[in-house]
């Protein structure tokens, strides 16, 4: 079961969407408002949303047919880096220099017992499906980063899952790991949605399979996949540092790391139109523009 949130008119609305692409309105406003109803239920939202789904007709609409929104205004959206092997490798490539000696800050990170978070984007930075995404006006090596995106409440709770686009300069970050936030958070580099699929409903999130197609001009020049198994930490372990002497917001949105990099110098350019899936979740369609 996944919650999905579009446009009618003027009004946001909030919807279920069946694995059988089934579209079942919602009366709340947003996700967290529905968790909320539910929690005062005393139900699940699982089970909130399947009693709407038995007791009413679907929408006579395909998902196609819908002016999709991002599934929830996140307040903020964290990340988590150098959580893949994949990644470990880009992130070194990036800070190659022949005079390196020894392991690499990336390395011991990959390593280390504390994971690297960092802060990602707010809402009013945050792309949903179908709509733009910018690329930074001073850098000329940038990538999409698909990733699970964790969906918490203000306890660390994992309420669903998301698919994330943490748009990266990798040029920028580097040249210097002090860079990092101008290398990951501008206007319009990050993207979350299409939908939030309940954690309930996800069997096994270890094992969902990512994909990213990147197009230009109609041909497609990237096609890479993963798999969640290759994550080296647990969610909890993610949470848990998250959470840590912090304030966390119900809502708020946890990326849990890359493992698909674009081969070699690849670079988005203006135009490119970017596909990341997961596993149940849906495909997230975003176009790069300039800044």
């Amino acid at each position: 079961m996944r919650i999905i949130r579009y446009q009618e008119d003027s009004l946001f609305k909030l919807a279920a969407l069946t694995d059988a692409e089934e579209i079942f309105s919602l009366e709340d406003s947003d996700f967290i408002s529905l968790v909320q109803s539910a929690a005062l239920d005393g139900i699940s939202v699982l089970e909130k949303v399947k009693r709407i789904v038995d007791s009413s007709q679907a929408l006579n609409k395909e998902i196609h047919q819908l002016d999709l929104i991002v599934p929830l205004e996140a307040p903020e959206i964290w990340a988590a880096g150098v959580t893949y092997m994949r990644s470990k490798e880009a992130r070194n490539d990036e800070a190659a220099n022949e005079n390196r000696v020894g392991p690499t800050y990336y390395d011991k990170v990959y390593d280390a017992d504390r994971p690297e978070l960092f802060m990602k984007s707010t809402a009013a930075r945050t792309a949903g499906p179908g709509s733009e995404v910018c690329l930074r006006s001073d850098s000329s090596w940038q990538v999409p980063e698909p990733e699970l995106g964790l969906v918490l409440d203000r306890n660390g709770s994992i309420l669903g899952y998301t698919i994330g686009n943490d748009m990266s300069c990798r040029d920028i970050e580097g040249e210097n790991p002090l860079y990092l936030p101008q290398a990951k958070i501008w206007r319009q580099s990050c993207s979350i949605g299409p939908a939030i699929r309940l954690a309930d409903t996800v069997e096994d999130p270890y094992n969902l399979q990512i994909s990213c197609r990147i197009y230009r001009g109609g041909k497609k020049v990237v096609d890479e996949t993963a798999n969640t198994g290759q994550l080296k930490r647990r969610f909890g372990e993610l949470v848990a540092y998250l959470a840590k002497d912090n304030i966390l917001f119900d809502g708020t949105v946890l990326l849990t790391g890359t493992c698909i990099v674009p081969p070699g110098q690849f670079t988005l350019e203006p135009g490119d139109r970017i596909e990341i899936d997961i596993t149940g979740i849906g495909t997230l369609t975003n176009t790069a523009v300039p800044a």
